[in-house]
């Protein structure tokens, strides 16, 4: 794919650093997500964590999917508010935040709320919540989850329905995907849904039906698409990506190349100083765009020839090819992140566009997090 800078009327008027989201491009990835689902908007669970603004959750549900994915409190609250019917909060919480979720579960009643356990003792937080759980199964990241042992799996599920929760499914996020090569990719994710297929099985046998499996984040995507065995076995399979909504420099490379993506979300920038022969900085440190990914941390649109450096906070360093003229201080560019979610998290607003134009801003909702105190103690 060609990136190339687009031509936005209105943009000479954006301070910058400036997040830039085109909600055009935004109904492009959306279509073309629900196509490699095959039109199934039942299938899809998006990952909230990217999209981030409410102004966008809200475009997610008007093309038909209802359910949802969230890593914080503050994204469960923005995506009831935007009208999702079923979401998942798909971090561990406890102690004081887990008192806020059952709230929010009360506050927001038409809506489906889960949350994630991994061990016995979780079960017990939730007892009298209007919130059902989902096992949360160690895929092979070690981050999260119980591992894949089928009577600890079965000890659980029934552990929850013996406390008078409904047991909603198995989480299985296998994002380490993206470490795979690509001739093997398919192969390694396929055999871990094997497993997960057998617990499933497990189960059944022990007469816990599983409602539903969610798998598959942006890397695992594709290969997602063309397992069979869950349908086979009658448990509804969901997957979650969520960065395909406005794409990243990442993910434009991990998913088919005609499948129609692009990206929605970029940062506008400028050329602040010339400290060296060769060398440019660019108001774009890693407090503008996300570091996390490593270096670069983007790509310049039309520029191909420019590599980003390490950035400081506020500084992106930029060499260019020797004996090449260095862009004038002042000037404008076009950067599409390496990782789109964390970027997005970045910034209290963005400048919204939809046909070719600057439409005004709208706030990046579920950015950050609520508040950590109801009030101070003593107060």
């Amino acid at each position: 794919m060609e990136l190339i800078p687009p031509r936005v009327r209105g943009a000479e008027a954006i301070r910058t650093p400036a997040l830039v989201i085109d909600l055009d491009v935004v109904d492009v990835n959306l279509s073309a997500t629900l196509r490699l689902l095959g039109g199934a908007a039942s299938r899809w669970r998006p990952h909230l964590k990217t999209a981030k603004l409410e102004l966008v959750m809200r475009r997610i549900c008007e093309r038909g999917v209802e359910q949802a994915k969230v890593a914080t409190p503050l994204e469960l609250e923005t995506a009831c508010r935007a009208g999702f019917k079923d979401v998942l909060l798909a971090h561990p919480v406890s102690g004081p935040k887990l008192a806020m979720v059952r709230r929010l579960a009360d506050a927001f009643p038409d809506t489906a709320i889960s949350a994630l356990i991994e061990a016995a003792d979780m079960i017990a937080d939730w007892r009298g919540a209007n919130v059902s759980l989902f096992i949360d199964l160690n895929s092979g990241m070690d981050r999260t989850g119980v591992l894949l042992d089928a009577d600890r799996v079965v000890a659980l599920a029934r552990g929850i329905r013996d406390a008078g929760l409904r047991f909603a499914g198995l989480h299985c996020y296998d994002g380490h995907a993206a470490g795979f090569e690509p001739s093997e990719a398919e192969r390694r994710v396929h055999e871990g849904y094997d497993r997960v297929l057998a617990l499933v099985a497990r189960l059944q046998d022990a007469g816990i039906a599983t409602p539903e499996v969610i798998t598959a984040g942006t890397p695992a995507f594709p290969h997602a698409m063309s397992y069979r065995g869950f349908s086979a076995a009658g448990t509804l399979h969901r997957v979650s990506p969520g960065t395909v909504v406005y794409n990243d420099r990442h993910s434009l490379e991990q998913l088919p190349r005609d499948a129609g993506y692009r990206p929605a979300a970029l940062v506008l920038s400028s050329v602040v100083s010339h400290p060296g022969p060769g060398r440019f900085c660019a108001d774009a440190g890693h407090k503008t765009v996300s570091a996390d990914a490593g270096v670069p941390t983007c790509c310049v649109l039309g520029h191909p020839e420019y590599l980003p450096r390490q950035p400081s906070e506020e500084h992106l360093p930029i060499d260019v090819p020797a004996g090449a003229a260095l862009p004038a201080r002042g000037q404008s560019l076009w950067l599409l992140p390496s990782h789109v979610c964390p970027t997005v998290n970045n910034f209290d607003y963005a400048v919204i566009v939809s046909g070719g134009s600057v439409q005004g801003v709208a706030p990046v909702t579920a950015r950050g997090r609520h508040p950590p105190l109801e009030r101070v103690p003593g107060a």
